[in-house]
This record gives C-alpha cells, structure tokens and sequence, in this order.
C-alpha cells in the first residue's frame, strides 16, 4: 500500500541531507529506503528544499513509517523521532550509532544540520567522505564539536606550526583522528613544544608518521616513559637519544610492555643496557609471539646473534643463521 507524497516528507529530508554528505548507501539501507519511501512521478511538483522547510509537522504516519524501519528496529519504542533519524544517518554514513551516542552524549541534543556543517567543513579541508566513518567511529566528538573554536585551531596548527601544506591536511588527519579533539592551546602547542625541546625537529616526521606524540599527555604519557627508562639504567641523554631513535616508545605501556620485557631480556636473556640502547625497537616486538620463541631457538642452536638480527630477520633468514654451522 502505497503512501501519499505528504507523508514520505521527513525520510525524504533525511536522504536529502544522507546524499549531500555524498556518502554511498550500504546495500541492505539503501534497499530498506527504497521500499519505504514513495517516490514521485516526473509530473509531481518537486518537494522543497530542507532550507524552505524549516517548520515541517511531522505526521503520525510518518513517525509511524520511520518507527517500523529495518534499522530502528533494535531501539526502544520510547526513543524520540528525532533520535531515530539522527540515528539512521549516522548509520548511513557508516557510524555505529550506539557507540557514537554513548561515546558523546551531546550528539543527543545535536542538529542534523549541524552536523552536516561539520562534515561540509572538514570535505572542505581535503577530508574524503570515505574517510569520515572512522573519523567519527573513533572520535564522535568531532561530530559536536564548534568549528569556529575547535576545528580551525587544529587546521592553523598544523598549517603554522607543522607546516602541513592544505593538500596534506587529510594524510595527517587520518594518521591520528584524535587531532581534531585536542586542544590546540592546552595539548598540541605544549606537547609539540616539549617533544622539541627533546630533539624531535623533524616536523614532517611529527605530522605524518608519529602525531599520535601530539595528543599524548606530557606529564601522564610521555614523562613517565623517560623515567622508567632512567630507572633501568639508562643516563637521562641515553634515555633521550632512545626516544628520538624509536618515537614508538612513547606509545608502550610502562607496566603490559616496558616492565615485562625488560625483566625478560635482564633474566632470562642476560642482555645488557647496551644492546637496548643500540637497538631500543626491541620493546616494539611481541614478547610472546618473537621474543620469547625466537630467543629459545638460540638458545638451543647454541649460535650467538646480536639482538637486532635475532628480531628483525624473516623467519626464512633466522633459520639460516641458528642452522647447524651458521655459527
């Protein structure tokens, strides 16, 4: 039974508003709104664009049509229309919404417009639309965030700053999404003014290979990780010159990664502070799937192997070197 025109309005709106994001829709929505819309002949008059709607009354039917479609179906009777609809379009657009929702309880009370300016906004600084389902799915703040004072802060920052020409603002947005939640003032400047002071000068370095360094917690993160260092051994310019070597230490956990390794390579491998200092990208290998198995073969091969090789190598090249003989 087919519905007239008037009450397909808010569904139309919203694919309106889902198609001038230009994100495709998956099979089963796109299939599920089809049979739930009624489309109008080439005779009808065309509806009104969403900015001469600004008032539309939303019918019973209406409510009742998105209520029973396949996608609202999980949610509880009690949740708003308008929920629902935001609901459907962050689906549409590839977010799970339960997540988004629970993530960032603002997108409540957020407008749909709104959040097609943010998206508008950011496809304007080279953002693809493909992009933005993990932009979202990792960081659905951005979805309420003000894009006078949240979002073109971060994108003067990394064109003043890192100096990140405009045609690579979605090569550093999408290496670290959580750049467009920080706080330029607060995080970004003191925490790429501290890595600085450190030695870490090669910008281009900071803005595509390691800018999840920018949204780390100076005194929390990166602190902590030089001390554990130090307390192992290492002088304070070792330490240092161990970070500038492998930025990744930064980013491993003092007590799952730096603490069980380090008794492992003390205890069990009777390594010395100067094999780490050589080759601090030990701490970056699993400890149960290539140190521990790939230091018992040695072991038992009775062959010497400096730490770098033993880790680094391909399975095919260690096993020519713990071969009978190699040694």
């Amino acid at each position: 039974m087919r519905l007239d025109c008037g009450n397909r309005v808010p569904l139309l709106l919203l694919l309106s508003l889902c198609r001038s994001f230009t994100m495709p829709l998956p099979a089963a929505a796109a299939a599920a709104l089809h049979s739930s819309l009624c489309f109008s002949s080439p005779k009808q008059t065309p509806q009104p664009s969403i900015s001469q709607q600004p008032n539309i009354q939303l019918s019973v039917k209406s409510k009742s049509l998105l209520h029973k479609h396949p996608l609202y179906t999980p949610a509880h009777t009690n949740i708003s229309f308008e929920i629902k609809e935001k609901i459907l379009c962050l689906e549409i657009m590839g977010v799970d919404s339960g997540k988004a929702l629970s993530q960032n309880p603002s997108l409540h009370t957020a407008s749909l417009d709104s959040i097609q300016s943010i998206i508008f906004f950011l496809q304007s600084k080279g953002i693809h639309q493909k992009d933005l389902p993990r932009i979202f799915g990792m960081c659905p703040k951005v979805l309420t965030s003000n894009i006078r004072t949240d979002l073109k802060p971060v994108f003067n920052f990394l064109s003043q700053d890192l100096k990140v020409p405009d045609n690579n603002f979605r090569k550093a947005i999408n290496k670290c999404p959580r750049l467009l939640v920080s706080s330029v003032r607060d995080q970004l400047k003191p925490c790429l003014f501290y890595l600085q002071r450190l030695g870490f000068e090669d910008l281009e370095a900071l803005a595509y290979q390691d800018p999840v360094l920018l949204v780390s917690n100076v005194e929390n993160t990166l602190i902590p990780k030089l001390k554990y260092l130090e307390s192992i051994g290492f002088s304070r310019d070792e330490a240092v010159a161990m970070v500038l070597r492998c930025p990744a230490l930064f980013t491993f956990s003092v007590e799952n990664n730096f603490k069980p390794k380090f008794d492992y390579f003390a205890e069990e491998m009777n390594g010395k502070l100067t094999e780490l200092k050589r080759f601090p990208q030990y701490f970056a290998f699993s400890l149960d799937k290539r140190i521990k198995p790939r230091h018992v073969e040695v072991v038992q091969s009775g062959v010497k192997i400096p730490l770098r090789l033993m880790l680094k190598s391909t399975d095919e090249e260690f096993g020519e070197m713990i071969r009978p003989g190699a040694g």
